[in-house]
């Protein structure tokens, strides 16, 4: 069972690219959504309604406290619970490496969303390639704190990983962009974003 790894404070620079890819006034649904907060930010700040999906009942009574409406189930077991088409965006921040079923998860998010917003930990990270190659051992960094023994993350992936997976489901890359964790920008970052990106951001949407 697979509980939300997301980081509870808003200041994370993917949270900030996230909330402006969410057109005012959609039906959001925040899968693995953490506390809440995010999709608090988007309530109050884009007029959103919608649904966090939690499964850590700790963060399930923190979404309460913040007035979102929470769901709690198991995103591996798929989102049955929701109607095709149902909401205008869906988010999973930070959540599809714990997935059992990644693939399977963002079809569902397709089925049930007209767009998704993705964030996840860019393996490709010189510095992970750098501990690999020269360590000889598993990456730990602040993005991948975890042993690999004890780490909640199954399927790591690099960003192009993740468009060549888009594009075998089908799926439309809308927008695109890596990030430092720290938000800092370099020349490197923006032209070779695979190697200098911490995080991968991701908006697609059915063909």
């Amino acid at each position: 069972m697979i509980e939300s790894i997301r980081s509870s404070n808003l200041s994370r620079h993917d949270f900030q690219i996230i909330a402006d890819w969410v057109e005012p006034n959609s039906r959001v649904i925040d899968l693995g959504c953490g506390n809440g907060s995010l999709l608090k930010h988007l309530q109050d700040s884009k007029n959103v309604s919608g649904y966090g999906v939690e499964l850590s009942p700790e963060m399930i009574d923190q979404c309460i406290d913040n007035d979102i409406n929470v769901i709690q189930t198991n995103l591996d077991q798929g989102l049955g619970h929701f109607d095709s088409n149902s909401f205008d965006t869906v988010i999973l921040s930070l959540t599809l490496q714990a997935m059992r079923q990644p693939r399977r998860l963002l079809e569902e998010m397709m089925r049930v969303g007209k767009e998704g917003i993705v964030t996840f930990p860019n393996f490709a990270h010189w510095r992970n390639r750098w501990q690999i190659a020269f360590g000889g051992r598993m990456p730990v960094s602040k993005q991948l704190p975890f042993k690999w023994y004890n780490t909640p993350n199954i399927h790591l992936c690099t960003l192009k990983d993740f468009h060549a997976l888009c594009e075998q489901l089908g799926f439309k890359i809308e927008s695109s962009i890596a990030v430092k964790a720290d938000g800092a920008q370099s020349l490197g970052l923006k032209t070779m974003p695979n190697l200098f990106g911490e995080i991968a951001l991701c908006r697609f949407s059915k063909r």
